[in-house]
């Protein structure tokens, strides 16, 4: 059992998948539990999907891809916003228009500006076994920087959170704590590129939070929760890949799934099998053939 434990651990490759695995595991249940708590979880879509634009322009450009990604991810974001509260268009709209035209307008600019060295498959789905130590440094430094800054304004976020009007009425500027949100959710969506890619990245950042959000109803044991169900679950990806020769980043993600649906069957308030209303219903059930 120990030898299949530390073996994945004599390649420095899987050292640094699962270091980077691990700090993305926590960083996206801090950040997601925010995104689903204000219903806001579809934005991740948009933005992990809008980077590709500004991967093709900084790769042209010969800058770092990563500053290009943060930047359109951004804009797509202010655009959803903009969009929404200057027409009649709800939000679930202007979120599928946005995610749609900067998709395609990132793949406009791999063929016309003569990207196409870009390897997509590590941008659409990841490729976690070739980060750097770099990659890892850059990836521990923002994860700490997001959460020392939750823990500073954690008051101000949690009372946004539930209630904005009532931030707004009593003077805090909720526009930038929303800005905030949004470059945090871009910098965890950056740096979870190379890990599970950009088509996949939506999961990490939301499947750890709803997961929580069943077991658990307090925003700080949210996080606490789906911390620990991300970090777990990219560590085993990683186990998974390197035993049973599977994707890493599809690993990482169905293992996400697999805590979702134990807590949706058995959450003990919320659970199918578990919560209050069916046992009492199966207790009556029984009653009545019995008598």
């Amino acid at each position: 059992m120990l030898t299949w434990l530390t073996e994945p651990l004599e390649f420095e490759f899987m050292r640094q998948a699962i270091a980077i695995g691990l700090s993305l595991g926590i960083l996206s249940a801090v950040v997601g539990s925010y995104l689903i708590l204000q219903q806001m979880g579809m934005m991740s879509g948009v933005i992990s999907h809008a980077v590709l634009p500004g991967i093709s322009i900084a790769f042209f450009l010969e800058i770092n891809v990563a500053i290009g990604a943060f930047i359109a991810g951004i804009l797509s974001a202010l655009l959803v916003v903009n969009i929404q509260k200057r027409s009649r268009i709800k939000v679930d709209a202007a979120m599928a228009l946005t995610l749609t035209s900067f998709l395609a307008l990132g793949v406009i600019l791999i063929t016309s500006l003569n990207t196409d060295r870009i390897n997509l498959d590590e941008i659409l789905f990841g490729d976690i076994l070739g980060v750097t130590s770099s990659d890892v440094w850059r990836t521990v430094i923002i994860t700490a920087i997001i959460l020392i800054l939750t823990k500073l304004f954690y008051k101000e976020l949690e009372f946004y959170t539930f209630d904005p009007l009532g931030a707004k009425a009593c003077g805090l500027p909720v526009n930038l704590l929303y800005f905030g949100l949004i470059c945090a959710i871009t910098l965890t969506i950056v740096a979870s590129m190379q890990t599970v890619g950009v088509l996949l990245v939506m999961s990490l950042l939301v499947g750890p939070a709803i997961a929580a959000y069943l077991l658990v109803k307090e925003l700080d044991r949210m996080m606490l929760v789906g911390s620990i169900i991300g970090a777990v679950s990219s560590i085993a990806g990683m186990y998974g890949s390197y035993y049973f020769d599977l994707p890493s980043g599809a690993a990482i993600v169905m293992i996400i799934f697999g805590f979702f649906l134990l807590a949706f069957l058995f959450s003990p308030t919320q659970g199918i099998l578990t919560a209050p209303e069916l046992k009492n219903k199966v207790f009556y059930w029984l009653r009545s053939l019995l008598n």
